[in-house]
């Protein structure tokens, strides 16, 4: 009898509960996530990065055996002052002098980069002004992106998924949510193939060292706002046309994250994963939840002495006043779709 008691109130207890539960459970998930990436990394790139270094200690010790002349202190502090200068994207090679990093049209390029978040870090501000300017600008320019990224996403969703859906539904009768996973998947295919599958030709064909994966995973990186910097385009010795080169590639990085940015809204939009996110969000106070707190406050108050609670003329403000509920466009657009 007991144990059928316990049993009945832990499942009350985990019914009332679900979102919590939910909640645990996808934290748990995530912190799993990020242990079997590590794990994988590192055992995929621990056996590289092992062969580099001991290639590289090869490389430097046949260097110091053919120049004798020359201490090893003072080769580690060449070496660290290249490496530093490389960091910040100057090179001392002859193939590198060449091309310059705060050009205009680099300098286009960065603060795209920077904008939108991608920093691939192959250039960084040298001076401590570069470097305060940096920071100011970007304070004010990342959210004026986010806010110019909003209107733009808003106004092309009218057009390539409202609308379509819309079409589809009234014309031939079809269910609004096939309609609307069918549409996403649709776009999120020529999606890839615009801003992933052709660039990624283009740019294994341009870029003398790069094959198509490494094409493919530098748009990947890019578009995902990741940037790792690893590859960079337009930066290889005597690139022609690198001035243009390196404004078109600015105009695919905005266009492609406004295309991924009108997917990513695309599927959230459908009502399958809407249902999947009130699993782990917190429910909303539903209108009639709260009418039936003030009710009880009423009563609660109405039972009260008179001398205890003042009287509505003593008593001019109103606890609890409605206001409208204000909706945007784009709300208005999205009960289309529900």
């Amino acid at each position: 009898m007991l144990q059928s008691l316990a049993g009945n109130s832990c499942v009350r207890l985990i019914q009332s509960n679900k979102s919590a539960w939910y909640f645990l459970f996808l934290v748990f998930g995530y912190i799993l996530y990020l242990i079997f990436g590590a794990v994988v990394f590192s055992s995929v790139e621990l056996p590289y990065e092992d062969l580099l270094r001991q290639q590289l200690r090869g490389i430097k010790r046949q260097f110091l055996q053919e120049h004798k002349c020359l201490s090893e202190e003072r080769l580690e502090r060449f070496l660290s002052k290249a490496l530093e200068a490389s960091n910040y994207g100057v090179s001392i090679l002859n193939n590198a002098s060449a091309s310059w990093n705060w050009d205009f049209t680099s300098s286009l390029f960065f603060a795209s980069t920077v904008l939108s978040t991608t920093g691939y870090g192959h250039t960084a501000p040298l001076s401590d002004g570069g470097k305060a300017f940096c920071i100011i600008y970007s304070v004010i320019g990342i959210p004026f992106t986010l806010l110019f990224l909003t209107a733009v996403v808003q106004r092309i969703m009218v057009y390539s998924t409202w609308q379509p859906i819309v079409y589809i539904h009234t014309r031939w009768g079809l269910s609004k949510p096939l309609v609307a996973l069918v549409h996403a998947t649709l776009l999120a295919v020529v999606a890839v193939s615009c801003f992933f599958l052709i660039p990624a030709a283009i740019f294994s064909a341009l870029e003398e060292n790069w094959n198509f994966l490494e094409s493919f995973y530098f748009c990947f990186i890019s578009l995902s706002t990741i940037g790792l910097g690893d590859y960079v385009p337009g930066e290889a010795f005597n690139q022609r046309f690198r001035e243009l080169y390196k404004l078109g590639i600015t105009v695919y990085l905005l266009l492609g994250l406004i295309a991924m940015l009108v997917v990513l809204e695309t599927f959230c939009e459908l009502q399958q994963l809407k249902q999947l996110r009130k699993m782990f969000y917190l429910k909303k106070e539903k209108p009639q939840d709260r009418l039936a707190i003030m009710e009880h406050d009423h009563l609660t108050f109405s039972s009260m002495p008179d001398g205890t609670v003042n009287s509505p003329q003593e008593d001019k403000t109103e606890p609890f006043v409605d206001f409208p509920v204000l909706t945007s466009p784009g709300e208005e657009s999205n009960a289309g779709l529900k």
